[in-house]
């Protein structure tokens, strides 16, 4: 049977401060304004100038030759994978990674590619790890076309790929002759964090995209880079699942400003976090990982409660926080001020000391 989405429990008040995830957050009013003020075409025919702008933008940012506007960036890594590789190939990725974990099966209902997970630490990987898994070609194993990572490491706490490591993967990847492509989800909170330009963290990387509705604060939307091959390619995909938007200048303009004033204002997110961590280690029985960038896990195992109470609690309170393998994870983003971060360090506090 397949749930609807969870609602809140019966009588619980609207949300208040929203730690559940950074695709949670509301355009702005100034984002609404460049919204409405968006030059429109229908972009399935090539003629919406605003989407060409964010494209052309994208393909320049990330260092590539072209770039594609979707709806999702689940469609991203669809698309990538039906481009790059073709039924019966195999993808070396971690085990923890969106496309194993929350892409709803689509690789095996609609690639038909099978995914190789590796089991390491945080969500990432290292090149001796990805010799470890390298398959003699013969007819026997399945080809290996593609590998692919996340940055950052979403399962593995928001962590950070190291810039070497990155390209040493990749080069491993290179030298058998597969592709590499990069699940960039929340990668400007990587380029952040890490002080690295985003053309320089993803050179090693045939195809990469960006999630706009995260911590930039867009309504809807993702963009898929490479090569004006593959992005030619891509695009019959595209077309195949139904991902042309017609006059997608009025969503692709709130991603043109989440570029122009959204980014830097991460660092603010990351300093949050550490914020919420901080707190969070003053509480008896409460395990905390050091956050790299905006996301916050932790284990309360210690305390004899357990996830979903905690969650249920602190909704009665007007407090959302998301559960993911076995952990409480606290995302902050646009809408999370520090005074909030301070609130929901007690509210939490107080819940937890019921158990």
């Amino acid at each position: 049977m397949v749930h609807a989405p969870n609602r809140p429990p019966a009588g619980a008040p609207p949300v208040r401060i929203n730690l559940y995830s950074d695709t949670q957050t509301r355009p702005t009013p100034a984002m609404k304004e460049a919204m409405m003020r968006a030059e429109v075409g229908d972009e399935q025919h090539g003629d919406d100038p605003t989407v060409h702008e964010l494209c052309d933008r994208m393909a320049a940012l990330m260092g590539k030759e072209a770039a594609v506007y979707l709806p999702s960036g689940t469609m991203c890594n669809v698309i990538a994978i039906l481009t790059h590789c073709t039924k019966g190939d195999e993808v070396v990725a971690h085990e923890s990674s969106h496309i194993l974990h929350s892409e709803g099966g689509t690789h095996a209902a609609l690639t038909g590619v099978q995914i190789l997970g590796l089991k390491t630490p945080r969500g990432m990987f290292t090149a001796d790890d990805v010799r470890g898994v390298i398959r003699p070609k013969t007819r026997y194993a399945p080809p290996q076309r593609l590998l692919e990572v996340e940055q950052t490491a979403n399962i593995g706490g928001g962590a950070i790929w190291p810039l070497a490591q990155l390209n040493e993967v990749a080069d491993v990847a290179h030298e058998q002759g597969w592709s590499t492509h990069m699940d960039g989800a929340r990668l400007m909170n990587a380029c952040v964090g890490a002080g690295i330009a985003p053309k320089d963290m993803v050179a090693g990387y045939d195809s990469v995209w960006l999630d706009f509705t995260k911590g930039l604060g867009a309504p809807l939307g993702a963009v898929l880079c490479g090569s004006e091959e593959f992005i030619g390619r891509a695009w019959r995909w595209k077309q195949r699942l139904g991902g042309s938007m017609r006059q997608a200048g009025i969503c692709a303009a709130a991603c043109l400003y989440a570029l122009d004033h959204n980014i830097d204002r991460l660092a603010e997110d990351h300093a949050n976090a550490k914020a919420l961590a901080r707190g969070l280690r003053q509480i008896p029985g409460v395990e905390v990982e050091e956050p790299d960038t905006n996301l916050v896990f932790f284990d309360i195992k210690g305390t004899g409660m357990d996830v979903a109470k905690l969650q249920e609690k602190l909704q009665m309170r007007g407090i959302a926080v998301s559960g993911l393998g076995g952990r409480v994870r606290a995302c902050t983003h646009l809408d999370v001020t520090a005074p909030m971060i301070e609130e929901a360090v007690g509210e939490i506090r107080t819940a937890l000391a019921a158990a």
